[in-house]
């Protein structure tokens, strides 16, 4: 008979919002894939938890989830905890879910806490509808192509940002969204929670020493803002530039007006060899 395997949500900095299920779970598993060992043995010492422990993390996920999954086939039940907050979501798990499926093992969420959830609920911005982008890329392709999408939101947008990395990324977004109304949430759960709240010029302001980990929230939402673009009463030359801002190069940009206007790539093309 086959194991399951159990995503464990653990603490984002505060031990007693460790949930009485997760920490039945992690004592009764055979096995706990952690994304780092050191760290999540500090919280079974905590809880008086004693199981065996594999590393699991991003840069041995590949080869480590047909390892997991043999065992799982074997008959074993594995907890898969990351070192804060709820598996998959910007951490190792998507991959060993995808792969179970696969092999109709039964996965199980044991709940808890989640940074994108509690910071948006604290945020005063609109939950009705958001999009959760994560960690943003580094590569600066990547990065444009992903404030391009960003910028054409029409929600409340949620980022997790580095503190080394937070004021480059709200210059970014002041540069290539606006200066749109947000909140910064930071050290969630921990003794100095903190929620910053205010348009991106004031934030750059308010954060020239930032410390902790942050979630970035963007009021992106229509109804507090001007109205949507209208292309169509654009020039081509307005709508290039309009992309131009974006930080997309010429290739995306073409490609984009050829959508927003319903007309082939070639003809937006030949427009801009003339």
């Amino acid at each position: 008979m086959q194991g399951k395997i159990y995503l464990v949500a653990t603490p984002i900095g505060n031990l007693e919002d460790m949930t009485f299920r997760a920490i039945n779970t992690l004592k009764e598993v055979d096995l706990i894939a952690a994304e780092d060992t050191r760290h999540t043995l500090q919280l079974l010492n905590h809880f008086e938890i004693s199981k065996p422990m594999i590393s699991y993390h991003r840069h041995n996920e590949e080869v480590k989830t047909d390892t997991l999954i043999e065992e799982v086939l074997s008959g074993k039940n594995i907890a898969i905890v990351t070192d804060a907050g709820t598996p998959g979501i910007s951490d190792p798990g998507e991959e060993i879910v995808k792969v179970a499926i696969e092999k109709n093992i039964e996965v199980i969420p044991i709940p808890g806490a989640c940074a994108l959830i509690n910071s948006l609920i604290v945020s005063g911005i609109s939950t009705k509808e958001f999009s959760f982008y994560g960690f943003l890329p580094l590569n600066n392709k990547n990065r444009k192509n992903i404030f391009s999408k960003i910028a054409k939101e029409n929600k409340t947008v949620i980022l997790y940002e580095a503190p080394h990395k937070l004021q480059k990324t709200l210059q970014d977004i002041l540069n290539l969204i606006g200066d749109v109304q947000a909140c910064l949430v930071r050290e969630l759960t921990k003794i100095h929670e903190e929620k910053i709240h205010g348009n991106i010029s004031e934030l750059i302001e308010l954060c020239k020493e930032p410390k902790g980990e942050y979630v970035i929230i963007l009021d992106l939402n229509k109804s507090n803002q001007e109205q949507e673009v209208d292309f169509s009463q654009m020039t081509l030359e307005e709508h290039y530039s309009f992309y131009e801002k974006l930080g997309l190069d010429k290739k995306d940009i073409i490609k984009q007006i050829a959508k927003d206007r319903n007309v082939a790539k070639n003809e937006i093309y030949q427009k801009f060899i003339k």
